[in-house]
């Protein structure tokens, strides 16, 4: 018997599903038990719209945290075209620590969602694991960082982002404990330690 292929979306029906994603992540963002019945009024679609985009509640939920984490980890190559390995890899950590922050509210409704499924770390795992790697690859071929780290490694390592209340001051905290990571990820590197300036040129 053979597979029916999966339709592409009406123009229509698309716009429907991003404004439901859209006002989902408004919402979940701004309180974790945002009501279903609240995001569809919002994105103006009626009850059928919205179980024929999403059947429940937890299909919404890991649809908004997977397109935003996806989001994240797509900015990994866009970084690495305008920026040195090591300055796209340092930024990219900033841009994951403001998703972890700025979307607190969509943590914990994942969270709640997804405890019988194994936890929230396997979720958007996939995208994000190929972004360091991605990063990873090529800082160590351009030597700024040690040789032989894996992505699972460097996920450890900023593993303390998610301890940091989103409610405090976090900016300056995520900034020195990134900080940290990255002199760890330099050291060692083949090419020796970036200096934040230009080397001087030596005698003539």
């Amino acid at each position: 018997m053979r597979e029916r292929k999966s339709t592409p979306l009406r123009p229509d029906a698309q716009r429907n599903r991003e404004r439901i994603l859209e006002v989902a992540l408004a919402e979940l963002t701004r309180a974790a038990d945002a009501p279903v019945s609240v995001i569809a009024r919002k994105a103006c679609v009626g009850q059928g719209t919205f179980y024929r985009n999403f059947p429940d509640r937890e299909a919404l939920v890991l649809e908004v945290y997977r397109y935003e984490m996806q989001q994240v980890a797509d900015s990994a190559a866009q970084l690495l075209v305008a920026r040195a390995p090591d300055r796209a890899l340092r930024e990219w950590m900033d841009r994951l620590a403001q998703f972890a922050m700025a979307k607190a509210g969509l943590a914990e409704a994942l969270r709640t969602t997804v405890s019988r499924q194994g936890g929230l770390a396997r979720l958007g795992h996939g995208p994000v694991t190929g972004a360091v790697t991605l990063l990873l690859d090529a800082n160590e071929k351009a030597g700024t960082i040690r040789p032989g780290l894996t992505p699972e490694d460097f996920l450890l390592a900023i593993a303390g982002l998610w301890q940091i209340d989103p409610h405090s001051d976090w900016p300056p905290r995520a900034a020195r404990l990134l900080d940290l990571v990255m002199d760890g990820l330099r050291a060692g590197a083949s090419g020796g330690q970036r200096p934040a300036a230009p080397d001087l040129p030596g005698p003539a």
